[in-house]
């Protein structure tokens, strides 16, 4: 990324939270926005034009995943959910409302770091990159021709389409649901059976230990990560 400061806009209403946020980003070179309210957080997105935001689910006056469904509804900023570890649910609601990705509370600063760069890689990325590339993993999205290692590997239309999608959101958690409605449709929003059944053919695949795979990595009861370009 360019040498700039990025601006990430915290809605939390913890003034703990708040604080370890502000000087843990201040030291790694971001400029930090606060709001203690999801209402007070929406105001100041159009006002203060951040970069990212960081939204806590639990807020006082209205819930997180409203917060990011009003965002959604004229922004396209980054959004990475702060959550307590046993909000499972709530988790992948907030990813289906259109949040980016999501950090489990407590945290480690590291990790919030690590995601908050994977999401504004993303959302400065140009449009259209013709090939992917990740380790060993090739694909050109032109030709629909996915390699390993140099070697060519045949995937059917199903499973070449889910790579695909997971491959325009890498970096980021899809949600079973997400890749049920934009692979099969609205009308398979439920049969989260089919996801885990491909993501297990193309693992095999792609994968050089399907067991621990380094390409699609599978966030417990959420979804399946692509990790980012390399």
């Amino acid at each position: 990324m360019a040498d700039r400061r990025y601006k990430v806009l915290v809605i939390d209403d913890e003034p703990q939270i708040r604080k370890l946020l502000r000087v843990s980003l201040s030291a790694h070179g971001y400029d930090c926005e606060e709001a203690a309210s999801g209402r007070d957080g929406i105001n100041k997105t159009a006002i203060a034009k951040p970069d990212l935001i960081l939204v806590d689910l639990g807020l006082p006056d209205m819930d997180g995943k409203a917060v990011v469904e009003e965002l959604r509804g004229w922004s396209r900023l980054p959004i990475i959910i702060l959550t307590v570890r046993d909000q499972e649910q709530e988790k992948i609601a907030a990813l289906d409302a259109g949040a980016d990705d999501y950090v489990t509370k407590p945290f480690s600063v590291g990790e919030l770091l690590a995601r908050i760069r994977v999401s504004l890689r993303r959302s400065l990325a140009p449009e259209s990159e013709p090939v992917f590339t990740c380790g060993e993993l090739s694909v050109d999205l032109n030709l629909r021709r996915v390699t390993v290692k140099g070697r060519e590997i045949k995937l059917t239309p199903t499973e070449y389409d889910i790579l695909r999608v997971l491959i325009q959101h890498a970096g980021r958690v899809l949600t079973h649901k997400q890749l049920l409605k934009t692979v099969w449709g609205n009308e398979y929003g439920e049969d989260t059976q089919y996801v885990r059944v491909y993501i297990g053919q193309l693992r095999r695949k792609i994968e050089d230990d399907p067991a621990r795979p380094r390409y699609i990595i599978t966030e417990s009861g959420v979804g399946y990560r692509l990790m980012g370009r390399t």
